[in-house]
């Protein structure tokens, strides 16, 4: 990958936190950001610096270098089927940044035109954990269909400027791990909440970790939750996973509680 630090147009579409978070690095390393989205973000997009605009026709008449996708998931294939490609002055590479992979890969190779390009990336860190900078956090990404290399390596090294673990992996391969860490996180973090854990006066490291895993989950959206699972294929299995291990633990302990109880000889 190239260090090249050519400044690029970058369009946004989706103006949310996670979107403010990016664009504040992509300011600051001097790339130029354009933002549209269904709700009005203008006033903080004003004082980031962004250029705004309500109308997607009008946004997507800008000539930019990239064009970063930024919904949540359950919104991506209405967002995608709303957007006036006919309006584009020329090929652009497209980028979403989703915490599923599989899911925009395929509704993006259906929708974009052929002549632009596509990456899909995940960048695993947020505004929590990436207030501090983005060194050693990980970026996940696929060249999906990539013919300016040049531009890719431009819009990818914004990532690896900031220091990031840059991994190239395939969108199916980034599900099938992501289903196995973040959705089962996810999951414990749900079933925490839903018990209304709290800390207490004689909190181990282990349970104020799960405490902190429980608190870390209610940040986040139940819409977010939602998505990881109905277009994550392998979170299914996941979820019969920890259904079966939480009735192996119970019957493992039953059978002890049994064999204690049990008859004894005189």
């Amino acid at each position: 990958m190239g260090t090249s630090t050519r400044a690029l147009k970058i369009g946004v579409i989706g103006f949310g936190p996670f979107a403010h978070f990016l664009a504040k690095t992509m300011i600051k390393q001097g790339h130029l950001i354009s933002a549209t989205s269904r709700s009005d973000h203008s006033g903080i997009a004003g004082n980031l610096g962004v250029h705004f605009l309500r109308e997607m026709e009008e946004f997507m008449g800008l000539e930019h270098d990239v064009i970063l996708i930024c919904t949540s998931i359950m919104s991506l294939s209405d967002v995608v089927n709303s957007i006036p490609f006919h309006c584009l002055k020329r090929p652009t590479l497209f980028a979403d940044v989703l915490s599923v992979k599989e899911h925009p890969r395929q509704i993006l190779l259906q929708e974009v035109p052929e002549d632009s390009d596509l990456v899909c990336t995940h960048p695993m860190f947020g505004p929590e954990s990436g207030k501090d900078g983005w060194k050693d956090l990980k970026f996940m990404y696929e060249r999906v269909r990539v013919r300016d290399e040049g531009l890719c390596s431009s819009f990818l090294n914004i990532f690896e400027q900031e220091g990031c673990k840059m991994l190239e992996m395939s969108c199916e391969e980034h599900d099938r791990l992501a289903a196995e860490s973040q959705f089962v996180t996810h999951t414990i973090g749900r079933m925490l909440s839903e018990m209304h854990i709290t800390n207490t006066p004689i909190d181990t490291k282990g349970f104020e970790k799960l405490v902190q895993v429980k608190e870390n989950t209610e940040n986040d959206s139940f819409d977010l939750y939602s998505g990881l699972y109905i277009h994550n294929r392998f979170a299914k299995q996941q979820m019969k996973n920890l259904e079966s291990a939480l009735q192996r633990v119970k019957e493992s302990l039953e059978a002890r509680m049994n064999k204690q109880d049990g008859p004894k000889c005189n």
